[in-house]
């Protein structure tokens, strides 16, 4: 397995070099959806990583943002966001990643997310724990929601109905000590993992959002689930991530606000 884990590696920092190199310049803005972007710089760091993991492992799997989507009869598959916080990097605002994660019959068993800007690289494998820059990371221990640093995203679809994202977040709003919205999933989940944020809710996500994340968080000492506190697959589209102390009032919170 570390070999993969390697590779995941390899590939992150292989796309977010690009992500480094033209950070701060003008890009090439396409839009999927009214607030849902896409960059020239998505497309090339996408094109990089998957060139790199064909020609490691050629009959694997691939699943990615923009548009990858390499189905073969493997039970590995690799699961990509080339560049998440697209809206922030568009604005040189500078939170935003590369993530990579390897599943195997369903199962997360490597990742890896860079943040180039910062060179903060998050790692995990199925069992080995997680760990930012080699340096071995925990979950917060944060015990009650008063006292919790929570994080957030909206769906790229919050313009249609923005009445329950505003619900669940005013809700939390007041439980929690603060929130925070900052527009990369992957990050979030990291940080959740390495204590920065004692939890993370978010709904309408993609695989390749929450891939790696939710294995380093998991390998971190911390749960993820879905809304209802039921078993998370990336392929679900709700997740709770926390620091495992918080959960069951998080997910309580959330089934508040949709009372």
């Amino acid at each position: 397995m570390r070999e993969y884990l390697e590779v995941a590696v390899e590939a992150a920092r292989l796309g977010g070099e690009v992500l480094k190199q033209s950070y701060g310049q003008v890009k090439e803005i396409e839009y999927k959806g009214e607030i849902n972007i896409v960059t020239n710089v998505d497309k090339r760091s996408e094109k990089l990583i998957v060139e790199l993991l064909t020609s490691r492992f050629p009959k694997h799997s691939i699943l990615a943002e923009e548009g990858t989507d390499m189905a073969k009869p493997s039970e590995y598959k690799w699961v990509i966001d080339p560049l998440d916080g697209t809206t922030n990097y568009a604005h040189d605002y500078p939170i935003f990643c590369v993530s990579v994660g390897l599943e195997k019959n369903g199962e997360m068993i490597a990742g890896a997310v860079y943040q180039p800007i910062f060179e903060e690289l998050f790692v995990a494998e199925k069992g080995g724990g997680a760990y930012l820059n080699g340096r071995k990371i925990q979950v917060s221990r944060i015990g009650t929601l008063k006292q919790g640093l929570l994080s957030t995203g909206f769906p790229y679809d919050v313009l249609e109905n923005p009445a329950q994202a505003m619900k669940d977040f005013s809700t939390f709003v007041d439980s929690a000590q603060a929130v925070r919205r900052d527009g990369s999933a992957a990050l979030d989940l990291c940080y959740v993992a390495m204590g920065r944020f004692d939890g993370f809710w978010e709904a309408r996500l993609k695989p390749w959002d929450t891939a790696a994340g939710v294995l380093i968080v998991t390998e971190a000492g911390g749960r993820v689930t879905d809304f209802q506190d039921g078993h998370y697959s990336i392929y679900k589209d709700q997740v709770v991530a926390s620091n495992g102390v918080l959960h069951e009032q998080m997910c309580t919170v959330l089934q508040r606000a949709r009372q």
